[in-house]
């Protein structure tokens, strides 16, 4: 709390300042990391990026500039060089050295230190990147950035003074104080153009150079954060009064939590003044705008025909709308806070004047209190703004403040629009029918939208009715209602289970002691108790099951326009998945254009035919133990020839989606498909996964080592199969040392053994069901194993073979990056590994890159169209 001088009682000199509010102005951090940083350093990588191939890809252009530089050079007086090459060298280092001395003798210490820190930062960089183009450097990044000496040597690629002082100019920000700025950059291009013309540098090097000191700024100011210059109270009221208002005391009201809906909206204070009503102040700075930069940005470029408001909007801009939308609403006859000033706080911060308003929040209303006269009122207040086109989009709980006499009154307008379209003003409707469905139910929410707005504008908003078109905080709480709604039903199942099994055991000892004839009718008993149980556990599964509040909503409005289009309005662009798939396929694509390019047709027409016949018949065993793998931790009857026909299928639905991901959906949804409940089906694929999972470590373990021991004639591991283990051993503590990743790790294992133990126990039961599922596993591995090895052999003819221990760590190492992998089937990165790890143990890349995508081609690309015929086969037949 900023206090002034007042004699009044608080009573008197307080009035109507609600009681929830911050006693104490709360600290600031003393730095923070500004997204704007974080976003110039990724700019700048960029950028370097781009130089460098252009340098190495551009090399005609390069050569061209340095030829139209060195003939513009041919007539500058020699004199005029020197002398301006010495006097802008000289002060290329004064000016920085000047500037520190001023902001010392000024006692912003801080900042001299970020910039020494940056400069410190930016040599090391110059240094490596000079070491690495005189040494490792392709020859066309070498010629575009150095230029040959009269005795021999090269010039530098980058300069080790002009980064770190661009660094440094950049850290201290020099660019807020004009003067320094324009008389460091003169320097800095007199330096640039004297070293030009004399040909101790070229033009990228110069580009290259100022990207590294300006890159390495930025990225030493995200890292150790930038000086706070957010204003705290006692500013506040200084720029209160410079706008003619006498403030006594600025009290911080307690506001909702941060997030990205709300953490822009600045800091709120209650002003009492020395005469008149106490006013409602926001202050707005740059570190708040920021605020949730990413989250908007990702919205703006993932969905499409919503008008989301700028990620980067100035301080006047953002004052701007709000005033403007502030008059708007008012004007359009809805209840707002009145605005009655703006003013400038220095030059990182606004603030926004509005008469004080007494009131509580929706949010913070118990569910008595929202009668429905409020409710209605709210509806009102929309209907307000919509009959000006005046969109709010944040129509949240937070949002909707209720007066003493119950007044509903609309904040919180920033993120409004004006003139706004059809689909912006109906997402509004969605929103505020969910916002108030969540705390009074989707039939008094609907009930009152139908009474204000009228049944045809509340069922237009059907289409809009979709989790992407709410705010971020009703997406969070919707999805935290849907994770209690699905644990209510699995404790109703579980319960359901419980009470059917103590039911039979009664059956079974009432039989016991009425001496009845139990081993006759033993396989009989158990079939109906089997029916029985799955009709109850149906039964307990539909009494459970609740339906969200979205289809309540729905079906609600239906219930009065039967005809009301519920069709989902597509508002995403592109999905996340889909847009890492394009980035992950272009990347694949790429890859396996050039590894083809490079193989000559000649060595397609020589292979050996008889091996690529035995590659094909080892793809096809790999179904036939994929079946077996999945069956044998299935304790239900599933039909083996089906169970295999769906492992053709999953060759398939792989190519669209993930590897990892494709199978497991698959085989759950046959398993349901085939009689077995769905928890027990994903029980039933989940064991199969971990048992899987163990039996792949195992294998890697064991022929690392025997790759390891293969060439020696002790049996002592590799130094490599000794690195793996530290290396795994040191990520297990790293795991279990960082709380947060403990708890992601331990409730993770906690859900996946919660079902996959009893399973595992009842599998455990059937020796014969374990036995097919292990050798399953076996054989699938062994399978892929041969089938690489054939085609490596198809290519080989003889003289370039590996063992099978080599061909197995390949495989398997090849195999996890593919599953880890978010592309589909593991494209390009299951390529990739494949032919690295094949050349990494001996094999030629002329044999290596062919015999990959011939593996590739048996086991991922010709299945495809057999697994299309038998996924429309089991499809038609109800089996998925």
């Amino acid at each position: 709390m900023v206090m002034g001088q007042d004699k009044r009682p608080p009573e008197e000199a307080q009035p109507d300042v609600p009681e929830k509010v911050s006693g104490d102005e709360p600290l600031l951090a003393a730095r923070v990391h500004r997204p704007s940083d974080l976003m110039r350093l990724l700019v700048g990588l960029l950028a370097i990026g781009l130089v460098i191939a252009v340098a190495a890809f551009a090399h005609g252009t390069t050569s061209g500039l340095e030829e139209d530089i060195n003939k513009g050079a041919v007539g500058a007086p020699d004199v005029f060089v020197k002398i301006a090459g010495l006097v802008s060298s000289i002060a290329v280092l004064l000016v920085p050295v000047a500037f520190a001395i001023e902001r010392l003798i000024k006692r912003d210490g801080l900042r001299i230190a970020d910039g020494v820190l940056a400069a410190v930062l930016a040599h090391g960089v110059t240094l490596a990147t000079d070491l690495w183009v005189a040494q490792a450097a392709p020859s066309t990044i070498q010629d575009a950035l150095t230029q040959p000496q009269s005795g021999g040597g090269l010039t530098d690629p980058v300069h080790n003074y002009l980064a770190p002082v661009i660094a440094y100019m950049t850290a201290v920000g020099m660019a807020r104080r004009p003067r320094w700025r324009v008389s460091l950059w003169a320097v800095l291009l007199l330096d640039a153009f004297t070293m030009l013309v004399a040909g101790y540098t070229t033009a990228l090097s110069i580009i290259l150079t100022v990207l590294i000191g300006w890159t390495v700024a930025y990225g030493t100011l995200y890292a150790v954060g930038s000086p706070n210059v957010r204003p705290t109270g006692q500013t506040l009221l200084a720029g209160l009064r410079r706008v003619g208002f006498r403030p006594v005391t600025a009290l911080r009201a307690e506001g909702v939590p941060e997030t990205a809906d709300s953490g822009d909206r600045g800091r709120r204070y209650i002003v009492t003044l020395e005469d008149g009503p106490p006013l409602d102040v926001t202050v707005v700075d740059r570190e708040q705008q920021a605020h949730g930069f990413f989250y908007r940005a990702w919205r703006r470029i993932t969905l499409r025909t919503i008008t989301t408001r700028r990620s980067i909007v100035s301080l006047r801009q953002a004052l701007e709308q709000e005033a403007l939308l502030a008059y708007a609403a008012i004007a359009a006859g809805a209840n707002a806070p009145k605005l009655i000033a703006t003013s400038e706080l220095g030059p990182d911060a606004v603030i926004l004047v509005y008469e004080h308003i007494g009131g509580r929040s929706l949010d913070s209303l118990d569910d008595a209190e929202i009668t429905d006269e409020l409710v209605h009122g709210a509806w009102r207040q929309v209907r307000a703004l919509q009959s000006r086109r005046i969109a709010h989009r944040r129509l949240t709980g937070d949002a909707i403040l209720v007066d003493r006499s119950g007044k509903v009154i609309l904040t919180d307008l920033r993120g409004g629009e004006i003139a706004a379209g059809d689909l912006v003003l109906r997402m509004d409707i969605a929103q505020l029918l969910t916002t108030l469905g969540l705390r009074i139910g989707a039939e008094r929410a609907v009930a009152a939208a139908v009474e204000v707005l009228g049944p045809d504008a509340v069922a237009d908003c059907l289409p809009l009715l979709q989790p992407i078109a709410l705010s971020r905080s009703t997406r969070a709480t919707l999805r935290k209602l849907a994770r209690e709604r699905s644990a209510r039903e699995r404790e109703a199942v579980l319960a359901a289970s419980e009470a059917a099994k103590h039911e039979r055991e009664l059956a079974k000892a009432e039989a016991a002691a009425g001496r009845k004839a139990v081993r006759a009718e033993t396989k009989a008993e158990k079939k109906a108790d089997k029916k029985a149980e799955k009709r109850a556990l149906d039964t307990a599964l539909d009494e459970a099951r609740e339906e969200d509040l979205l289809a309540q909503i729905r079906q609600q409005v239906l219930l009065i326009r039967p005809q009301a289009p519920v069709e989902p309005v597509r508002l995403e662009r592109i999905k996340p998945r889909t847009l890492v798939s394009l980035i992950a396929g272009a990347v694949a694509a790429y890859f396996l254009l050039s590894q083809i390019a490079r193989t000559p047709l000649s060595t397609v027409s020589e292979a050996d035919w008889r091996w690529v016949a035995a590659a094909v018949v080892f793809s096809a065993i790999s179904y036939v133990a994929a079946a077996m793998a999945l069956l044998g931790f299935v304790p239900e009857r599933v039909g083996f020839w089906r169970t295999a026909a769906a492992q053709v299928a999953g060759s398939f639905v792989k190519i669209v989606a993930p590897a990892a991901v494709g199978g497991v959906a698959l085989n759950t949804r046959f398993l349901q498909r085939g009689g077995v409940r769905p928890g027990l089906a994903v029980a039933s694929v989940g064991a199969s996964q971990l048992v899987q999972l163990g039996v792949h470590i195992t294998l890697l373990l064991s022929f690392g080592y025997l790759t390891g021991t293969e060439k020696s004639q002790s049996f002592t591991p590799s130094r490599t199969v000794i690195a793996g283990l530290l290396t795994v051993a040191v990520l297990v503590l790293v795991v279990t040392a960082i709380p947060f990743m403990r708890k992601f790790v331990s409730t993770r294992l906690r859900s996946l053994f919660a079902g996959v133990v009893p399973r595992m126990l009842d599998v455990l039961q059937r020796p014969m069901k374990l036995a097919t599922g292990i050798g399953g596993m076996l054989l699938l591995t062994g399978a892929f194993v041969l089938c690489l090895d054939a085609s490596i052999r198809a290519f080989g003819h003889g003289s370039t073979t590996l063992s099978y221990a080599s061909v197995a760590v390949v495989f398997l190492a090849g195999n996890a990056l593919g599953s880890a992998a978010p592309t589909p089937g593991g494209v390009g990165a299951v390529e990739g590994a494949l032919t690295l790890g094949l050349v990494a143990v001996g094999l030629p890349i002329e044999v290596a890159t062919p015999a990959v995508l011939l593996y590739r081609l048996l086991t991922l690309w010709l299945p495809v169209l057999p697994g299309w015929i038998c996924f429309n086969w089991l499809t038609k037949r109800e089996a998925l």
